[in-house]
């Protein structure tokens, strides 16, 4: 239980997911603010005496309660417009990947390399090492160098997939015929884990996705190695 609360609850590595915590922290702020205000509200009425049989309007208090919980929705919109906009904007990428679902693996090309291209499948359990992850580690890691900004080209050729990767604030649909695009830049060098999000047939959970952060000098050994 420990491992998997590690696992799924992984720190943010890239810009884009720091933006999206901070964005969850400030709309949580809002929710208790008004969770807050509604239940003493609520506990007024309910231990309050004063009764006013006569009172029929009050044009005040509703242009109060309604200013104010228009205001509010501004105030959550505009960073999520913001957001938004920057997960879809992709602005002059170094560097270019392609994933490519099928059932049930995941297939990765280097667009801007000659010949690298490779599958990338679950390690079964007979073959774990003692620092691997049992159901989450690939025979193929995805081996990537931080610090730069990487855009990520996604298709499948079966059925629909989804290739998302939690700690880099990233999820993509895999759709046939149809090539879906999105961007990311990580922090630091490390392992990040990620699934297939889509229930895509029977071994839909057996399509995990591994990359690799690695500096740029080691990067670029590792494509001489290829």
């Amino acid at each position: 239980m420990a491992t998997w609360s590690t696992i799924m609850l992984q720190d943010a590595n890239s810009p884009m997911m720091e933006q999206l915590s901070f964005f969850h922290d400030h709309s949580m702020m809002i929710l208790a603010i008004i969770t807050t205000v509604v239940v003493y509200l609520m506990m007024m009425l309910m231990f309050n005496k004063t009764i006013n049989r006569y009172l029929l309007e009050g044009q005040t208090i509703e242009l109060i309660w309604t200013i104010i919980p228009a205001i509010t929705l501004i105030f959550i919109a505009l960073p999520s417009l913001r957001l938004l906009y920057l997960m879809d904007e992709v602005n002059n990428p170094m560097l270019t990947i392609k994933s490519v679902g099928h059932q049930w693996y995941w297939s990765y090309e280097y667009s801007d390399f000659m010949n690298i291209e490779f599958d990338s499948y679950m390690k079964p359990s007979n073959y774990l090492e003692k620092s691997d992850f049992r159901l989450l580690d690939v025979d193929n890691r995805v081996t990537l160098p931080m610090n730069m900004q990487i855009r990520l080209l996604v298709t499948a050729t079966d059925v629909l997939h989804s290739w998302a990767m939690p700690n880099l604030g990233i999820k993509i649909d895999a759709t046939p015929g149809r090539i879906n695009q999105g961007w990311f830049t990580m922090n630091r060098p490390g392992l990040m884990f990620g699934q297939c999000s889509e229930i895509c047939g029977a071994n839909h959970s057996f399509m995990p996705i591994v990359i690799e952060s690695i500096s740029m000098n080691h990067f670029i050994n590792w494509l001489k190695s290829n």
